[in-house]
């Protein structure tokens, strides 16, 4: 499968209703918190947005609500991988996606037979405290090489000034949080993410 070299992850179908108009083509609903009534009704309204929009919708962890609400591509964290029935999610005719962080993590993700990898974080990151040092920018080729022909999602700590390397060393795309959501104007860097990644659709 090819991904789009742009990867907005967000936390709520709000800024899915902002940013994905704009011409966003891959998103990933990443909520942590919230309860199942809740998390439904964001699902369903982010489904929607993207099917209005023509963007590829990847839900992150809740694959049992993404199977019932029927999505198609969910993205699964190690220890997520651990509990997850992929076989369920395969059989509802799901995609998946999953992160890994080193070594071991890579084994685990390649043998589970992922739609895409992720690596991250690429370059330090303010998201969330890692227990991984960053990787930086050679370990994308490493990857690369490792899991070809499977797609390579660079994330961490990214902007557009990053892209050129990143891309370079062999990633297929780029996800991006902070860089844009806490960007004192959203709209304009999710604009300036479209056109720098434009040149390698």
């Amino acid at each position: 499968m090819k991904l789009d070299p742009f990867y907005l992850i967000v936390d709520s179908a709000a800024w899915i209703e902002r940013l994905v108009p704009l011409g966003v083509r891959l998103v990933q609903l990443r909520i942590k918190t919230m309860d199942e009534v809740g998390l439904r009704g964001e699902i369903r309204k982010a489904k929607a947005l993207c099917a209005e929009h023509q963007c590829q919708l990847i839900v992150n962890d809740h694959w049992r609500l993404a199977i019932e609400e029927g999505c198609d591509f969910v993205h699964l964290g190690q220890e997520d991988l651990q509990t997850a029935d992929l076989l369920a999610i395969w059989a509802a005719g799901l995609r998946v996606g999953l992160s890994t962080h080193d070594d071991i993590e890579l084994e685990t993700a390649i043998a589970a037979g992922p739609d895409y990898i992720a690596l991250g974080p690429i370059y330090p990151t303010i998201l969330k405290k890692m227990k991984w040092a960053p990787q930086g920018v050679e370990r994308i080729s490493e990857w690369k090489r490792r899991v070809a022909p499977i797609p390579l999602v660079a994330i961490g700590g990214l902007n557009p000034d990053r892209l050129d390397c990143v891309f370079a060393a062999g990633a297929d795309s780029a996800a991006v949080v902070t860089d844009i959501t806490l960007n004192h104007a959203p709209e304009a860097r999710t604009r300036e993410w479209i056109k720098k990644t434009d040149q390698w659709r």
